[in-house]
């Protein structure tokens, strides 16, 4: 057979399509899928710190972000939860790697048959001793659960179903969370009144063995067994600005505490501070804007959010002024009569004499 010269060109070109196409689909499938729609794209945001990629029905989204926890990540990228859903790690825990993963395992339909009783409910987690529990029916540790096929899909629906066979079992065996506690440490160094987080509190978890007691289907009593901790809590550290003043506090056997210190206007200031010992009610709620005091843990008294509550000359510290003192950020709510003779003391609202918690 013979081509034709037009024949020929008419080929080669048609063949360079086809072979140039066939590289460029090979070269299409060897970039990572992202998300077509931008505002769920690979990057989310252009924030600092670490990626997090979660993990959600299939599909997975990477965002660089400054959250401490992954609930705040999964709100930064506008991720949803219902009630019967399940994060892992849990929404308390805190972002402490470069690299984060985060799992979302969204709620499913299961059937229970529990002897006589079939139950259907939602349930997120795939390990059926937890998604049997999370529909609120015990499981005792000696039961034997087993996954089911469904025979009769119109009448079962596409719903996971497990049987429970019971065993005898008397105990239970449950993982409960331990809260974490939270440390305050001082910091001369990032300025007064400022706060860094250093260390993320983590909640920690114990396996705790009950022996349940039933009638008609119903608990009527619960015994510890026993409780193991499996997962130690991690304590939130938060470091507070402190002034260099604060190395050398006035306290109660001090009584009067004097140092120098630099003014708003760079002048050098000779302060001496001291203490009083009055009921603050009337005071408090007659200034900056109401509101009640406490006493702090080591005898100082301070207002609704956190300051030390000072007495000072109003005319160079006017009422509801913050202030530095030796213990603390404090705030003006009072005066005295030391005020005309003593225009840069403090005078600090303690319960160091009377000690009795006012």
């Amino acid at each position: 057979m013979r081509f034709s010269h037009f024949s020929l060109n008419k080929f080669t070109i048609i063949s360079g399509v086809i072979f140039f196409g066939v590289v460029f689909a090979l070269l299409l499938a060897s970039v990572p899928l992202t998300f077509a729609d931008n505002s769920e794209s690979s990057i989310a945001h252009d924030s600092e710190n670490h990626f997090v990629t979660i993990y959600d029905q299939g599909s997975s989204l990477t965002i660089k972000t400054n959250a401490n926890t992954v609930e705040e990540a999964l709100e930064s990228a506008n991720i949803s939860l219902e009630e019967s859903d399940t994060v892992e790690p849990s929404l308390s825990s805190p972002i402490n790697a470069d690299n984060f993963f985060i799992n979302i395992y969204r709620a499913h339909p299961i059937l229970i048959k529990d002897g006589k009783v079939s139950k259907y409910a939602l349930a997120s987690s795939y390990d059926p001793k937890t998604a049997i529990r999370s529909a609120g029916i015990t499981v005792y540790d000696g039961d034997t659960i087993i996954r089911e096929t469904n025979k009769n899909f119109l009448e079962v629906g596409s719903v996971v179903t497990y049987r429970i066979i019971r065993n005898g079992g008397k105990t239970i065996t449950i993982e409960e969370e331990l809260p974490f506690d939270e440390e305050t440490v001082k910091d001369y160094n990032i300025g007064a009144g400022n706060t860094e987080v250093r260390q993320l509190g983590e909640v920690g978890v114990k396996a705790v063995v009950y022996e349940v007691q039933y009638v008609d289907g119903k608990e009527v009593s619960r015994k510890l067994v026993s409780e193991k901790v499996v997962k130690e809590p991690v304590t939130r550290i938060v470091a507070v600005g402190a002034s260099q003043i604060e190395m050398n506090p006035l306290t109660a056997s001090k009584g009067r505490n004097r140092y120098t210190t630099t003014g708003t206007n760079g002048q050098i200031i000779e302060r001496q501070e001291t203490f009083y010992d009055l009921n603050m009610s009337k005071v408090m709620a007659a200034n900056c804007g109401g509101g009640g005091y406490s006493v702090r843990g080591d005898g100082v008294k301070i207002d609704k959010d956190g300051y030390v509550i000072v007495a000072a000359n109003l005319d160079r510290y006017p009422r509801c002024s913050v202030v530095e003192t030796s213990l603390g950020q404090g705030k003006v709510y009072d005066t005295g009569s030391f005020a005309s003779s003593s225009p840069e003391q403090f005078d600090i609202a303690t319960d160091w004499s009377k000690r009795d918690g006012i």
